[in-house]
């Protein structure tokens, strides 16, 4: 199995950052517990992060992960331990399950994450049946898939305020679906335990919104080990009512990103970088790698073309982008066989069950990953450098992956503390 190389020197402040993260360890996990109980964690969760050689960030938290088909196989016991959990939480009695993936079924990639996802589910003891919201869709719909697996797609029926396909009343409906487009009436008013909640949708959330709580934990964490919180924390801001085609409304993104840029500049002399900064302005709400650029002059926002004017008009489902998210770039310096790549962290309950690294041979290391044209790699993690029996810490590599997993369940608990915060907007217990 590859193991990305940082291209990097392996010295300077991100091994000094790692250091601190490695040998903090046991107030880390300490401080994290303590979270756990204060927090109600999302179900599942995915994190996309970025190496730079000199900071290690997050740039998305997505609360519907689509790519359990890419986590590696070795780790599937920890991921049927932390499903148990994951549901013996938010619902002890839960034996059977429904489960709704996105409306599409062309992409037999994603679909192959469904098949996984059921699969660890069965695993942990339960009965799951997929249902699709597909209006085309009217019977049992047997979908074969190009890594030997196969999955039936059943039309959902509601009954007052139950869901069910034929034969199969489920305690649960578990959501594979971001909601980009809003919740369907169907999903609304259910006397079934629906996870993650509906307000966790895109249509609701915004990555402002989930980056403001970041910093929070960010600082908070920064403080606990004594470190300055930039190395783990890119800077953003947020502008709304933007419309693409209008030169005039794309100001605020324009004003934002050269004030960032200034700041990104401020601490890279700081930190003696010698790359140049960039920002990264993307829709404020919604994934699969849409409407996502690279700028590195405010100016470059004034003079897009017709058609980068187009491309960042709309996301998934066609979709108008009206909110957008001006964010710090941060490089990627892994790769692998001499293709970019970073790594893709993912989370049930709070347990970390793996990851992978998303590759793009076309792409530089300050662009967008999540492209056309990417693929993945398995994530390995090596064993850690603090054994019990510390004699043998001579003969053992550092766990460079360590602070990935430090990392991403930061934005995980920055997604507990947004739900809260959206939870008690909503008036929701």
């Amino acid at each position: 199995m590859p193991v990305p190389h940082l291209s990097t020197a392996l010295s300077g402040p991100i091994l000094d950052l790692e250091n601190r993260i490695l040998n903090a360890m046991p107030t880390i996990e300490h401080w994290l517990r303590g979270k756990w109980r204060e927090y109600t964690v999302p179900f599942y969760c995915s994190v996309d992060l970025r190496n730079s050689g000199f900071k290690l960030a997050p740039v998305d938290t997505n609360l519907f992960p689509a790519g359990f088909n890419n986590l590696n196989s070795e780790f599937m016991p920890l991921c049927v331990q932390a499903m148990m959990s994951a549901v013996e939480k938010i619902c002890p009695d839960a034996h059977s399950v429904l489960l709704i993936p996105e409306n599409h079924t062309r992409n037999l990639f994603y679909l192959q994450n469904i098949a996984s996802l059921q699969n660890i589910m069965h695993h942990a003891g339960m009965d799951v049946r997929i249902g699709t919201l597909l209006p085309e869709i009217t019977t049992a719909t047997k979908i074969d898939l190009p890594d030997g697996q196969a999955i039936t797609l059943e039309p959902i029926e509601r009954n007052n305020n139950r869901l069910s396909v034929a034969n199969f009343d489920p305690c649960t409906v578990l959501l594979n679906n971001d909601l980009s487009t809003g919740t369907p009436e169907i999903l609304q008013n259910l006397e079934q335990v629906v996870i993650p909640p509906l307000y966790a949708g895109w249509a609701n959330r915004q990555k402002s919104k989930h980056f403001l709580a970041y910093d929070d934990i960010a600082h908070e964490f920064a403080d606990l080990i004594g470190i300055d919180p930039w190395l783990i924390n890119p800077r953003f801001a947020s502008c709304g009512q933007v419309n693409f085609q209008e030169h005039k409304s794309v100001d605020c993104v324009a004003s934002a990103a050269d004030e960032i840029l200034s700041e990104i500049k401020e601490k890279y002399a700081q930190y003696n970088v010698k790359e140049k900064p960039f920002v990264i302005v993307k829709a404020d709400s919604g994934t699969y790698g849409m409407g996502i650029m690279t700028v590195k002059d405010g100016a470059d926002i004034q003079s897009l073309n017709r058609k980068q004017r187009n491309k960042m008009a709309v996301i998934k489902e066609g979709l108008k982008v009206s909110n957008i998210l001006v964010q710090e770039g941060v490089y990627t310096f892994e790769n692998i066989n001499q293709a970019v790549a970073e790594p893709v962290i993912y989370m049930i309950d709070h347990f970390v069950v793996g990851g992978f690294y998303r590759v793009h041979t076309g792409r530089g290391t300050d662009e967008n990953l999540n492209a056309p044209g990417m693929h993945f790699e398995p994530l390995a993690f090596e064993t850690t450098c603090l054994p019990p029996n510390r004699t043998a810490q001579s003969d053992c590599m550092p766990n460079r992956f360590y602070a990935y997993s430090v990392v991403a369940r930061l934005a995980l608990l920055a997604a507990a503390l947004e739900l809260k915060i959206s939870a008690a907007q909503k008036n929701i217990a």
